[in-house]
């Protein structure tokens, strides 16, 4: 794993609880332009990056994310911040192997490092408050208006990442009853004919647009 962060001690505190996990971390960087040579020098399995670093301290780690992504489209991405900030996530969520935490998530330990094996593995990690920000106030024409409440509580756990398993563990449903509830969400969004994976893809990336 790459570390981009710009504040030495989340720095290596963050690289200690990574090692003590298991994991190899090969490099850390303390700016973006540092950040993307690491990436391109070492080739890591998932990068975890700070969305603010110098030298502007605005967008650069997210925007040195994209350049990542462009450059090794199955490197895994894991954007940090302290606040809420959506501008760059749809494009990266939309290719997968992306997650967006907020960084006091990291405190959560076992989440954190599930969330990690996951983006690693290809799928998405989105913290609740990155993924209601992007949703925003629903509207009237909002396709998702359709949806009952329980189907919206199973699109957002969608839009984090979450298997179907992982759904029905957070709700204290059956398996069969969060399919159901995942076929429906796919009818009533008018995503019925294609593959499955990739409605799901869809569905995801029509609620997070819907901001």
């Amino acid at each position: 794993m790459v570390i981009g962060e710009d504040s030495a001690l989340f720095r290596e505190g963050l690289a200690r609880l990574l090692a003590d996990a298991g994991h190899e971390v090969v490099a850390k960087a303390q700016d973006a332009p540092e950040l993307v040579s690491a990436v391109m020098a070492t080739r890591p399995d998932l990068a975890v990056i700070d969305i603010r670093m110098p030298p502007d301290l605005t967008d650069d780690g997210a925007r040195a994310a994209r350049r990542i992504r462009d450059a090794h489209p199955g490197l895994g991405i894991v954007l940090l911040s302290q606040h809420v900030e959506t501008r760059h996530s749809v494009d990266l969520v939309s290719r997968g192997g992306f997650g967006y935490l907020l960084k006091d998530r990291v405190f959560d330990v076992d989440d954190f490092l599930d969330a990690l094996r996951r983006v690693a593995a290809g799928g998405s990690a989105l913290d609740p408050e990155v993924v209601s920000r992007l949703i925003g106030a629903r509207r009237a024409a909002d396709p998702l208006a359709s949806l009952t409440a329980r189907e919206r509580e199973v699109l957002a756990l969608m839009a984090e990442g979450r298997t179907n398993v992982g759904i029905a563990r957070r709700l204290w449903l059956t398996h069969r009853t969060v399919e159901t509830h995942v076929s429906s969400i796919l009818t009533k969004l008018g995503l019925s004919n294609s593959e499955e994976d990739h409605r799901r893809v869809l569905a995801v990336l029509l609620y997070l647009n819907r901001a």
